[in-house]
């Protein structure tokens, strides 16, 4: 109940001070995928676990010095997730080759889009694109039903939600039964148009 716990306390904090962060900072911080807090208690090595955030930081620097936070990282055993949608052209590219000449990813997983701001807020009106808000409830929402279930270490699993309703996993599963129940919260959890399954199985 932890993790449930985290995300109370964080949601009421960044609820109470909207403006002042971006889409993929709430999601960031609420979920806490990228955290010590939350990496402290995984099932993995600390020099692994310095891999990754050192990854993240790489690739937040990017963004830094592209001017940009349109972005969103999720990230396990140097397998780097990324998702967001971006209105420049420029931009995008000059991101995706600042990520793919980060050091140390093993495997990237790529979902990010372009398109016009025009386009995206037509997507929003017309409810083919999530929200921001939509979306960071709809990763707690997944989030949650994996910490409530039994059977399911949840914080050896990474939660990513993007515009589409998708939803992305990461991690590792203990066994092909966990790794099944796991895929059955996911798909019938409300709102949950598709399921992207990047977690393996390892005892």
């Amino acid at each position: 109940m932890r993790r449930a716990v985290l995300f109370a306390v964080m949601t009421l904090l960044i609820l109470a001070h909207p403006a002042q962060r971006s889409p993929a900072q709430v999601l960031d911080i609420i979920t806490a995928p990228k955290t010590l807090i939350d990496r402290a208690i995984e099932a993995r090595s600390a020099k692994d676990i310095f891999k990754d955030n050192k990854i993240v930081g790489d690739v937040n620097r990017i963004m830094v010095e592209l001017g940009t936070i349109k972005a969103s990282t999720e990230i396990y055993e140097q397998h780097l997730l990324i998702t967001g949608i971006f209105n420049d052209k420029a931009t995008y590219d000059k991101f995706l080759t600042g990520v793919k000449n980060v050091k140390g990813v093993k495997k990237l997983y790529w979902h990010v889009t372009q398109m016009s701001k025009a386009e995206e807020e037509r997507g929003e009106k017309n409810k083919t694109l999530l929200k921001w808000t939509d979306a960071l409830a709809l990763d707690v929402k997944v989030g949650f039903n994996l910490t409530k279930t039994r059977g399911i270490a949840d914080v050896n699993f990474k939660v990513a939600v993007d515009s589409y309703s998708n939803v992305y996993i990461l991690g590792r599963a203990r066994s092909k039964p966990e790794m099944e129940k796991v895929v059955r919260v996911v798909t019938k959890t409300s709102g949950v148009k598709k399921m992207f399954n990047y977690a393996t199985v390892r005892p």
